[in-house]
């Protein structure tokens, strides 16, 4: 039942055009959750059949997942953190806990921000400590950009090649998050190391 209800709604706000993958987008990455694979992989799909342009299709995703996040931003910021500065300590969040996040986004809040937006069930979530954090918004908007491009597009790419097989679709989409997880975790490897040799030296 959810599938199709979420079926009808992409069909429905497909009809939109752009501003429909735009507002779905926007969905996805703020507080609702709401998978990406079944707005882009089709809108990718129609690419290939001559029916959307590719170009505009990422830029309608990009524009959509930033202000998707900067939703879940700004509510962290000014909701959030007010709520758990005032009654954080009744939920086992001390001012000391924002403190030590704050010190932690500011140090490796790029790469946490990328990375995040590459981990399914994460993407939305990211944006919510970094809003608490007082993240620099610049350099939110920049990673969660180059975050949120590489996915739009491996699906955008997904949906051109592949089209409608399903079962295909399902195949390459679980080899593709495994994939994902193991280029983040090389990463984060690296990130890590660099930082302690920096530290070391």
């Amino acid at each position: 039942m959810l599938h199709e209800m979420a079926q009808w709604i992409t069909d429905t706000i497909f009809d939109m055009g752009y501003f429909g993958i735009f507002l779905l987008m926007c969905i996805e990455s703020s507080f609702i959750p709401f998978p990406s694979e079944i707005v882009l992989i089709p809108a990718g799909y129609l690419a290939s059949k001559g029916e959307m342009n590719i170009t505009l299709i990422m830029f309608s995703s990009l524009m959509g997942s930033i202000l998707g996040a900067l939703i879940n931003y700004f509510g962290a910021l000014y909701v959030g953190r007010k709520f758990l500065l005032k009654y954080g300590k009744y939920i086992l969040v001390s001012h000391e806990t924002l403190e030590k996040m704050e010190t932690f986004f500011k140090k490796h809040g790029a790469i946490s921000t990328f990375n995040g937006r590459l981990i399914p069930g994460v993407r939305q979530l990211i944006s919510i400590p970094a809003g608490l954090s007082r993240m620099n918004l610049k350099i939110f908007i920049i990673y969660t950009s180059l975050g949120a491009l590489i996915w739009s597009a491996v699906l955008v790419v997904l949906g051109y090649i592949i089209g409608e097989n399903q079962a295909l679709i399902s195949e390459y989409l679980s080899q593709i998050i495994t994939v994902t997880l193991a280029f983040v975790g090389i990463l984060i490897s690296l990130y890590i190391f660099r930082h302690k040799k920096r530290n070391t030296t």
